[in-house]
């Protein structure tokens, strides 16, 4: 885990251990571990921390440097898609994105 992350994160929102850990719902000690190194996140700990400083799980392991990395799913190249654990077929995935573009028209016809 990149620790030096951990703490950026923290500081650029102006959070205190204190903050951090209250969002987290764990001990002020506990996280203050996570950052020094002491202690090892949990899965389940480093998924919310990657919620809470809406960043990935990889950023804050070090697999990317991008901060505010995104998958654009029309890019998916190389990429294997898994629903209920069942591989995605590219007809499926294709379905898929022109369900979700027109139930935004929708949403949006509806805001007018």
């Amino acid at each position: 885990m990149d620790l030096n992350r951990l703490a950026e994160l923290r500081r650029n929102h102006n959070w205190s251990l204190q903050d951090v850990a209250d969002h987290l719902g764990i001990a002020k000690s506990t996280y203050a571990g996570y950052e020094s190194g002491y202690r090892r996140p949990p899965l389940e700990a480093l998924k919310a921390m990657a919620d809470l400083f809406q960043t990935s799980v990889d950023y804050l392991i070090g697999r990317t440097d991008d901060v505010n990395q995104k998958v654009e799913l029309t890019d998916l190249k190389e990429t294997t898609l898994f629903m209920d654990g069942i591989e995605l077929s590219n007809e499926e995935i294709v379905q898929f994105i022109a369900f979700i573009r027109a139930k935004r028209e929708l949403e949006n016809i509806a805001k007018e």
